[in-house]
């Protein structure tokens, strides 16, 4: 009977050594994020799940993954933050003036145009200039310049 309860035990430990060995920490809010706010390192703490929630699930697994970004929606403390949702922030807005910068051979043209999507640094998007009306793709730039080349 000892033996019985032995092997029990024995088997016990095992078993929790396996789950503890499929476990993942992911970065969780450390509060309620609000829609619209441009998430912080101290914003985030670090927080054990089963490692098949991060292949089940399309979540962040790493911090910088998300320091920087702005939620798309709330995020709720103590869950995994789904990857879609957070986003770049947005730098040039829809409907709003923006600086268009074309650079060629030492040439430089900046005109005032009208953003027609919104974007972050690095996304493109469709623009028109208020003159003539022309529209043209650029990359969004870190400044908030949208930069169109040849």
């Amino acid at each position: 009977m000892p033996i019985r309860i032995f092997l029990f035990v024995f088997a016990m430990c095992l078993s929790g050594l396996a789950v503890r060995a499929g476990t993942i920490d992911l970065p969780v809010p450390r509060q309620t994020i609000p829609a619209g706010t441009e998430i912080s390192h101290q914003d985030l703490v670090e927080r054990k799940f089963p490692s098949r929630t991060a292949q089940q699930f399309a979540v962040s697994v790493h911090r910088s993954e998300l320091v920087g970004m702005v939620a798309r929606r709330t995020l709720l403390p103590g869950q995994p933050i789904p990857a879609r949702s957070v986003e770049k922030p947005v730098l040039v807005r829809r409907g709003e003036p923006a600086r268009l910068v074309f650079r060629e051979q030492g040439l430089v043209i900046i005109m005032q145009v009208e953003a027609l999507q919104n974007g972050g640094a690095g996304s493109f998007v469709r623009v028109r200039n208020i003159d003539s009306g022309l529209v043209v793709s650029g990359r969004v730039q870190e400044d908030g310049t949208i930069r169109v080349e040849n």
